[in-house]
């Protein structure tokens, strides 16, 4: 499974999103490989109508609806065509008690949830909240090119291990520095049941080729 971070990149916004979603669906369907993409609010209801591939908002907040200004629940995913939403990733870092509320109303609205993760016991703690997966990011990896299943291959196997001895049902992703198929490889033989990443592919001079390369096609 991949599921590729769109971020506020410059690169993945507007036209270069919907352009980038449809290279992910193209993908998708010529590998076999799951492949979902989180974008931005703004993109999300155009690129939702235009792939067949699931398309995650990258955050959604712990409100109902109400006076709320600036705020964007679940339900306004949902209604535009998301299928879930990132939580807690680490430029949004959210508290436990709001996460446990997401998940809880993604959970309702039969969406999906992907809480990101920083260590062994904050993966632990998520995972008693029963979200549909975890990633595991060390923050200090994010965007730096080397992949956390090599950096830091004991945080994936126990972060793995803490959170399936909690919750047997949650999946794990590997996040942090994930650029190509040996990282992706090396993530799936350490236990992990796909990767999260952003830059390897929104950042890459051929997003395609990039793409193409990680999902293992070329």
């Amino acid at each position: 499974m991949i599921f590729i971070n769109f971020k506020a990149y410059k690169e993945a916004f507007g036209r270069k999103a919907l352009e980038l979603a449809k290279i992910a669906e193209s993908v998708a369907e010529r590998s076999g490989v799951y492949i979902a993409v989180a974008v931005s609010h703004l993109d999300l209801p155009v690129i939702a109508k235009s792939v067949a591939i699931d398309v995650f908002a990258q955050h959604v907040d712990p409100v109902e609806f109400g006076s709320f200004t600036g705020a964007v629940n679940a339900e306004m995913v949902k209604e535009h065509g998301g299928k879930g939403s990132l939580l807690n990733h680490s430029e949004r870092r959210m508290k436990l008690a709001d996460i446990d509320f997401c998940i809880s109303k993604l959970r309702s609205l039969e969406m999906k949830s992907i809480v990101c993760t920083n260590n062994v016991s904050t993966t632990a703690a998520v995972a008693a909240l029963r979200p549909d997966f975890v990633a595991v990011e060390p923050p200090e990896l994010i965007g730096s090119g080397i992949a956390v299943s090599k950096a830091k291959p004991e945080v994936v196997e126990n972060a793995i291990a803490s959170a399936r001895n909690i919750c047997r049902e949650v999946k794990v992703l590997c996040g942090a520095g994930i650029t190509n198929h040996e990282d992706y490889v090396r993530a799936l033989d350490l236990g992990a049941d796909g990767v999260l990443l952003a830059s390897g592919i929104v950042k890459a001079k051929d997003q395609k080729k990039a793409l193409e390369e990680l999902a293992g096609l070329i």
